[in-house]
């Protein structure tokens, strides 16, 4: 069995890092039974992205073939795309080593979607006065389900897609610009 471990360093005397799509490096440690037999860490090279760090570090450990993933919290596009991988989220905190005898051991159990949405439990920054993406118009954000793995883009398509991407942001930034000053106009 192979788990993945979000971590700050990396290895087995690492700390599990709070978070999963940002951490600095993954160790990926490899049991048979309930002994660890290999430990292997990687760079994160998602956790500088601009967007998505998740979605697209969470599509990486799931291709690396892992049953597990431990890290102190998942976030909601992470936990879709591991459910739908059917790989399954520890959420815990303390030395790499220890946590994964514990999950060995059974003292760990894996956590459902609906508890690694974060923290807070929705109560972020709409609170119904147009602190949202849709500034209280009914312009909110339609969330795209997530997509399946796919193997990196080549530069060119991805310069043009970021190109894309950016002009779509000064879009959306030109309007609640517009927006702003039709409140102030008020």
């Amino acid at each position: 069995m192979k788990i993945a471990i979000a971590t700050t360093k990396g290895g087995l005397e690492d700390t599990v890092s709070p978070v999963f799509g940002r951490c600095r490096t993954y160790t990926f440690v490899d049991v048979e039974g309930k002994e660890i037999r290999d430990t292997v860490v990687e760079e994160n090279k998602f956790a500088t992205a601009m967007g998505g760090a998740g979605i697209q570090a969470a599509q990486y450990v799931a291709n690396k073939g892992v049953e597990a993933v431990i890290a102190g919290n998942f976030g909601p596009n992470v936990a879709s795309v591991f459910s739908q991988s059917n790989v399954k989220m520890i959420s815990a905190q303390g030395n790499v080593r220890d946590v994964v005898t514990k999950y060995l051991n059974g003292d760990l159990i894996p956590s459902t979607p609906q508890q690694t949405f974060g923290l807070g439990g929705g109560r972020g920054m709409g609170l119904g006065r147009g602190m949202g993406r849709g500034m209280g118009r009914g312009m909110g954000f339609v969330q795209q389900p997530p997509t399946q793995p796919v193997s990196p883009m080549p530069k060119e398509q991805d310069t043009t897609t970021l190109k894309k991407r950016m002009e779509r942001i000064e879009k959306e930034l030109d309007e609640v610009k517009k927006m702003l000053e039709e409140l102030k106009k008020k």
